[in-house]
């Protein structure tokens, strides 16, 4: 009985970090119509920031309020001198964003040698709960998880920002003739996606360590994610990220984690195939 809260609790941290990458890859997806495949390696980027940071002897939550900063700025610059030429094509915008991130990959891995490198957890320890033990940093991480849904939430719902990024979405040629700057739109929606992969870098990146290679399983995971839940929408992406993440972390405890990550993917092929517009469909992109 005692592994059933364990097991609770391990489920609804792997979720929230797979939430977390998703965030981004479902904003970016539904708000501009294309996948970022380098996704995967805006998470890596998050992580090296925060090692980075901490090697120099500064503190590591430091560290991690820079990464989301880093990788959004840089986030920022792609989209302005090469993303934003594919919007007109999905297909090469995620051969691009794919070539983006194969660059970005290997210039980390020259950068660290292609070891395995730690980073302590800012808050470690645990919370003991009768004989139960939960690490206190996957319960930061869930906590911050929800406030960071919270806040995307409120920002594109309620917000004049969030207004002009629906109505570009919605009708970017009215939206342009309405005065909204469409370009400068796509670009900083494609950087908050960007930071909200180099902040699930910085968070996990005391749990898994840095390696080149961090970010290929979410961005997997992240991809499925968003067609399960549909694109178009934010909650879409989000309740995809919730079946998915709690699938990825439950499975593992009733069977093999190679055998289990491969009936995740099934059971969401199987998914896809009957209900293509996801659990959530939303409208569309059309520019």
């Amino acid at each position: 009985m005692d592994t059933l809260p364990i097991a609770i609790f391990e489920i609804l941290s792997f979720g929230a970090i797979v939430v977390l990458v998703v965030l981004g890859l479902g904003i970016i997806a539904s708000m501009m119509g294309i996948f970022n495949f380098a996704q995967g390696e805006f998470v890596l980027l998050g992580a090296y920031v925060t090692y980075l940071v901490h090697s120099v002897g500064l503190p590591v939550p430091l560290g991690m309020l820079a990464a989301p900063v880093v990788v959004g700025a840089l986030g920022f610059i792609l989209e302005k001198l090469v993303v934003r030429r594919f919007y007109a094509a999905p297909i090469v915008a995620m051969l691009g964003t794919y070539a983006l991130g194969l660059i970005i990959r290997e210039v980390v891995r020259g950068l660290i040698g292609g070891l395995y490198l730690s980073v302590p957890e800012p808050i470690g320890g645990s919370i003991t709960i009768g004989s139960l033990h939960f690490a206190t940093w996957r319960g930061v991480i869930v906590i911050i998880t929800l406030l960071v849904m919270a806040a995307s939430h409120v920002l594109l719902a309620y917000t004049s920002f969030g207004l002009r990024v629906r109505a570009s979405l919605e009708n970017p040629s009215l939206a342009r003739a309405s005065g909204i700057s469409t370009g400068m739109i796509y670009s900083l929606t494609f950087a908050s996606g960007a930071a909200l992969a180099g902040l699930a870098g910085a968070l996990i990146v005391p749990v898994f360590s840095l390696f080149a290679d961090l970010g290929i399983r979410f961005l997997i995971q992240g991809f499925v994610a968003v067609m399960v839940g549909g694109v178009g929408s934010f909650a879409g992406p989000v309740a995809g990220a919730s079946v998915i993440g709690t699938f990825s972390a439950s499975l593992p405890w009733l069977m093999s984690p190679v055998i289990a990550d491969v009936l995740v993917f099934v059971l969401a092929i199987i998914f896809i195939k009957f209900r293509p517009q996801g659990l959530i469909s939303g409208r569309g992109v059309n520019r």
